[in-house]
């Protein structure tokens, strides 16, 4: 289970900076035709919010993954081992509810009711731009039930302590 996580992480990673390099592109060509072509384009401000909007959403995936999303634990740690379980537990089954019913199947139902609207500017259409909600909420599922089994099994120490200097690897 680790490994697919590892291998998982690999992969989001590499389309997260791949978008980025996108998305900065993407930008600094539509500052030059703005400024100094003085003909603006059309395709790249929206190119640019299709690919942050993908590039967010699985970024949020992986932050959870990290356990490097917003989490105020200082009163959790307090308690004993076994009530910082419980409501980890609880904090990860209500999470989990969210993705799987609103970002999953309320994403799903949207991108499926844009599929057939078609973008003016860009040769895609409107429900590729809506399927970067059900696509992250898969992941973000995924990520929540790796942690919720690693919460529940036998080798569980209590809430981790992250050091904010810790250096993320890449």
């Amino acid at each position: 289970m680790t490994r697919t996580k590892a291998v998982l992480d690999t992969v989001l990673r590499t389309i997260c900076v791949a978008l980025f390099a996108i998305l900065v592109l993407l930008v600094t060509w539509q500052v030059i035709t703005r400024l100094v072509l003085n003909s603006p384009s059309i395709w790249t401000e929206e190119a640019a919010r299709y690919v942050f909007i993908w590039l967010s959403l699985i970024g949020i995936s992986i932050a959870t993954g990290e356990k490097a999303d917003v989490a105020i634990d200082f009163l959790v740690r307090k308690f004993p081992v076994a009530a910082q379980r419980w409501i980890e537990v609880l904090a990860y089954l209500s999470t989990l509810s969210f993705a799987v019913i609103i970002m999953i199947w309320g994403g799903w139902t949207n991108a499926m009711m844009t599929w057939d609207q078609l973008n003016p500017v860009l040769p895609v259409n409107a429900g590729v731009l809506y399927l970067a909600v059900p696509v992250s909420g898969v992941l973000l599922s995924l990520y929540l039930i790796y942690h919720l089994v690693r919460t529940l099994s036998p080798s569980y120490a209590g809430v981790e302590e992250i050091d904010p200097d810790d250096e993320v690897e890449l």
